[in-house]
């Protein structure tokens, strides 16, 4: 694990500061993901600017979460799924959407599934999205320019979740009612 001190504007090094002020004031508080990439000022920069260009997207907040909470489940993370199912729950999407990302099942809506498949196929594949795949998200009404959305939502999360693997960020309190557990670290039932 690498050990990185949670920073803030105080002590954060020089490049990190305006960042680091910009989201607390925008958060309402300094996530602890924010504290350690603000350990490197190209770390902090560079995911604002890319979690900035992904919420001006065209999709919706709600798609933006798909992409965000599939991409995170799918890489495991512990601390961006927390994130992201309170995100989600503050934005008013259904409970029952929210539990089926954080589960990896399909969704009910077909436009959401084919969304979150898209997700799965450009994490899984690293980009290399099988005409099929690619297909499908464009018959459910998705736009070409979309996909390069979709592909700049799985970089946001990608950055984070790789952060928080190697620095095993600790979630914050205002997550902690929405902690999660990856499928292959949860208790199995004994008979």
């Amino acid at each position: 694990m690498l050990d990185l001190q949670l920073r803030n504007a105080q002590n954060a090094p020089e490049g990190s500061v305006e960042t680091v002020k910009s989201l607390e004031s925008a958060y309402g508080f300094l996530p602890n993901l924010i504290g350690t990439l603000a350990n490197a000022p190209a770390a902090v920069n560079g995911y604002a600017q890319v979690a900035g260009a992904f919420a001006s997207s065209s999709l919706s907040k709600f798609e933006q979460q798909v992409v965000l909470l599939t991409t995170s489940v799918e890489n495991e993370c512990h601390y961006c799924v927390a994130a992201h199912t309170a995100v989600s729950k503050m934005i008013g999407a259904p409970d029952e959407a929210i539990e089926a990302l954080r589960s990896g099942a399909s969704l009910e809506d077909p436009r959401l599934e084919a969304l979150r498949a898209f997700t799965l196929a450009v994490v899984r594949d690293r980009g290399w999205v099988g005409e099929e795949a690619l297909g499908a998200f464009l018959d459910a009404g998705f736009t070409k320019e979309q996909v390069l959305e979709v592909v700049t939502g799985v970089a946001q999360k990608t950055i984070s979740n790789y952060v928080n693997h190697l620095a095993a960020t600790p979630l914050d309190e205002n997550f902690a009612p929405f902690a999660w557990t990856p499928e292959r670290e949860r208790p199995t039932a004994t008979v």
